[in-house]
């Protein structure tokens, strides 16, 4: 696994663009200050993007790629056609499906179940309608990781603005362990399917 993704804490940073189709976003390490991953939606078909400038924007399927500054691709967020719940899909640099993301029906705020390539859950990630904030939690309680758009710590007036968010992973989450990527990867799900 690649070693940035052993990091616990990352600034996600998306691209704000007007008449934007594709979505597009930074991935810094707060204390450096430096891109550490680089998220693309390259290669939109025409009738996808037509339909990201109307009212169906959140059916539309996306193909988002996690990649080093360099071009590496270390990760893919997939989703076909979506008409009511999500299943979302990620692949690992070869492409093998290394888990999903099952969104859950009439979840106040957004809920998925993550589950490894076996369909078998590993945690579900939850959020509440009130905020943007989100937690990954094991069935036991225990906690993984949070994304919040609150933000009170190194570099806080570099990153302001309101499209920006931090994902902060628990340390007890082990250095090289597949869940992590699912984590980052969900960061990406829940842009792109609850808060478009």
């Amino acid at each position: 696994m690649n070693q940035v993704l052993n990091k616990n804490i990352f600034f996600v940073k998306e691209h704000v663009k007007f008449f934007k189709a594709a979505n597009s976003f930074d991935i810094f390490d707060p204390e450096t200050r430096q891109i550490v991953l680089e998220c693309r939606e390259e290669n939109l078909g025409i009738f996808t993007k037509m339909f990201r400038f109307t009212s169906y924007k959140r059916m539309t399927p996306f193909n988002m790629e996690v990649k080093m500054p360099g071009g590496e691709r270390i990760l893919t967020v997939r989703r076909g056609v979506s008409f009511f719940l999500s299943d979302v899909e990620v692949l690992d640099e070869k492409d093998t499906l290394i888990g999903k993301f099952k969104q859950k029906f009439f979840s106040i705020g957004g809920k998925f179940e993550v589950q490894d390539a076996n369909d078998q859950p590993l945690c579900m990630l939850r959020g509440k309608w009130t905020s943007w904030d989100f937690k990954f939690v094991a069935n036991d309680g225990k906690e993984f990781a949070t994304v919040t758009k609150k933000w009170s710590g190194l570099g806080k007036e570099m990153f302001t603005t309101a499209d920006n968010y931090i994902l902060q992973i628990s340390s007890e989450v082990p250095a090289d362990n597949p869940l992590r990527k699912l984590i980052l990867a969900a960061v990406m799900c829940i842009d792109l399917v609850l808060k478009e």
